[in-house]
């Protein structure tokens, strides 16, 4: 007989907040939702996502994998579980600022730096739904921050789609650079456009190179946003 699921329901990315979970059995009580995130935070940065599995994590849970069925369903439970306890590393201040510019400022870089902290974390939350407890307290912020400063129906969903897009996209193109062989691809890369001035004379002739300080790259776009966002408030277009 194959292993009860922990929980019954879709199994899509995201479905496991939504799904209802059945009481949890006493064979092994230390094994909780936060212990499984954590363990798989740690196997997800030391292996990357191709070293994640149910068994694997299970192994180094010093779990029968039986057991962990208890508690999650699928290997998309496990990344979004980890996902989320990343997300909980961002931390928010008791209060808003009195300038909203500042409480994203302060959170868009607080969001940078934990997702630069577990290099799978960028790509995989632009992946999938974001339904957790601590990643819906960061939008919770975000879309407070951002209804105070005066944004209302569309413009606030757009403009928090901006905000948490900018920096999830951001991390995930930095990220994805981050090997051996980045400065080898950069060269091949540079070569290639130059090779192709024809199709891509701007690339060729008049974008810079990338600032070699990727925060500063960073900040640059960030106020760049912010201020259409201020715009925007202002009927300044």
């Amino acid at each position: 007989m194959s292993p009860k699921r922990g929980d019954t329901g879709p199994h899509i990315p995201g479905a496991i907040w939504l799904r209802t979970r059945p009481p949890t059995r006493n064979t092994n009580s230390d094994l909780t939702r936060e212990r499984i995130a954590d363990t798989t935070v740690a196997v997800l940065d030391r292996d990357g996502m191709g070293g994640l599995s149910l068994r694997r994590l299970a192994g180094a849970l010093d779990v029968h994998a039986t057991t962990l069925y208890w508690h999650v369903a699928t290997r998309d439970d496990l990344l979004d579980l980890a996902l989320d306890a990343v997300f909980g590393e961002v931390s928010l201040p008791e209060a808003h600022a009195r300038d909203w510019k500042h409480d994203l400022t302060r959170y868009m870089h607080g969001l940078r730096t934990v997702l630069l902290r577990h290099p799978w974390a960028g790509s995989l939350a632009s992946s999938r739904p974001l339904l957790g407890p601590n990643a819906l307290a960061r939008a919770e912020f975000v879309h407070a921050a951002l209804a105070d400063a005066g944004f209302t129906d569309l413009d606030l969903a757009a403009a928090a789609a901006a905000v948490s897009n900018y920096v999830i996209g951001s991390v995930a193109a930095e990220t994805s650079w981050q090997h051996e062989d980045e400065p080898t691809a950069r060269y091949a890369m540079d070569e290639h456009v130059h090779q192709h001035a024809a199709l891509y004379p701007t690339l060729a002739t008049k974008a810079p190179p990338l600032e070699t300080d990727r925060e500063a790259h960073f900040t640059r776009g960030m106020t760049f946003l912010l201020a259409g966002l201020a715009a925007r408030l202002s009927n300044d277009w």
